[in-house]
């Protein structure tokens, strides 16, 4: 019987948050043009929209432990499912995310994702291209806004943990600001298309300073971020 309620749950779920989220995308698509504070909590809206149907229908609960950020600091994240990727906006106070160049060409979400103001990536397109995302962060964080990044660069599936990627130390490096690495233990839960109840936990570490040797810095931050990551 569990496995049947899994899946009326799951079906539930999807018929739910997607139909619920056709009127939130269009007033998005809407307050695009107005004043970034509105189109901001019209985001924000759909954030909320889906962590309540993961709640109210799925049965997933959310945990969050450790002390919260705020303000400018660095959240290295662990990618396990879509879950923390929709639920971004509704656990940080307006952050901004680094985000693949080819997410941000897709029509009318590229558009919506500048607005919103995430950090565009250009992977392997040299100084230039750099030197503008790095730009773009100062920039964000200068408005006093949390920076995000998945350092593996992709999802990753529960148990495996995987070096990040070169471009964290980079940005360790040039942006010179704390960093807070967020285990996160999704992918047993929502990574599947029968999704399950239970608990999805977050948990922030204590900040890790910067200026720390590459080697370092990176090893903190991944033992961090996998520090609910047992298979």
């Amino acid at each position: 019987m569990t496995g049947i309620a899994n899946l009326l749950r799951s079906l539930a779920f999807y018929l739910c948050f997607y139909l619920g989220s056709i009127p939130v995308v269009v007033l998005a698509a809407a307050m695009s043009v107005a004043p970034r504070p509105m189109f901001r909590r019209a985001v924000d809206r759909w954030a909320r929209w889906h962590r309540f149907c993961a709640e109210a229908i799925l049965g997933i609960e959310v945990r969050v432990e450790g002390k919260m950020p705020h303000g400018p600091v660095l959240i290295a994240m662990k990618h396990e499912s879509f879950f923390e990727a929709i639920d971004l906006p509704r656990l940080l106070d307006y952050p901004a995310v680094f985000a693949k160049a080819e997410l941000m060409r897709i029509p009318f979400w590229g558009y919506a994702a500048r607005r919103y103001g995430l950090v565009e990536v250009e992977r392997d397109q040299g100084a230039k291209a750099l030197r503008k995302m790095i730009a773009a962060a100062r920039e964000r964080s200068a408005e006093g806004r949390p920076l995000a990044i998945f350092p593996e660069g992709t999802r990753v599936p529960h148990g495996q943990m995987p070096a990040l990627k070169s471009g964290f130390a980079g940005l360790y490096k040039l942006l010179d600001m704390p960093v807070v690495a967020v285990a996160v233990a999704s992918g047993p839960l929502y990574h599947r298309w029968i999704k399950r109840p239970g608990a999805i936990v977050y948990r922030f570490s204590e900040p890790i300073m910067p200026g720390l040797p590459r080697d370092q810095a990176e090893e903190r931050v991944r033992q961090a971020m996998n520090a609910l990551n047992q298979p």
